[in-house]
């Protein structure tokens, strides 16, 4: 099958059940999306899947449409021209072991594609499915908040 990961085309050979999450990790060797739980409950495997965050340790090949653009943590931003979450998320000093934050950025960025200025409440109901195990939700909010003030700012 062909997959758009990160706007670049890849051509992969893989059984129809495997999660996009092994796809990305083990076939293209794309390791921002983390492997938590393998259930979806996490979050920290989330990507955008034509702009929106799914869990991809969840979603199997065959469930992917041919031509589908798949954005990673790694096709977010690139350094010297990140993504204001990713700025925000600096600034506000929101990782301490920093293995659910690709997962916790993603959410964050759809979240503010679709409402560009959203109360602490939306934030907390969206970014909820999203488990941090360092407990960084408040700087994970004020971060939000921060980029959207960015974001609304250009």
């Amino acid at each position: 099958m062909k997959l758009t990961v990160n706007g670049t085309e890849h051509d992969v050979d893989v059984e129809a059940d495997m999660p996009l999450l092994w796809i990305l990790r083990d076939e293209l060797n794309i390791t921002g999306p983390k492997y938590g739980c393998g259930v979806a409950q996490c979050g920290a495997c989330t990507v955008h899947v034509d702009g929106m965050a799914v869990r991809s340790c969840q979603l199997p090949a065959s469930n992917i449409e041919e031509g589908a653009e798949i954005t990673t943590i790694e096709g977010l931003g690139q350094p010297g021209s990140l993504h204001a979450v990713q700025e925000a998320w600096v600034e506000h000093q929101v990782a301490q072991c920093g293995y659910c934050q690709s997962g916790q950025i993603m959410q964050a960025a759809m979240l503010l594609d679709f409402d560009p200025d959203p109360s602490d409440e939306k934030i907390d109901a969206v970014m909820s499915g999203n488990l941090c195990r360092c407990g960084t939700y408040v700087r994970i909010r004020a971060a939000v908040k921060s980029a959207a003030a960015k974001l609304n700012e250009a």
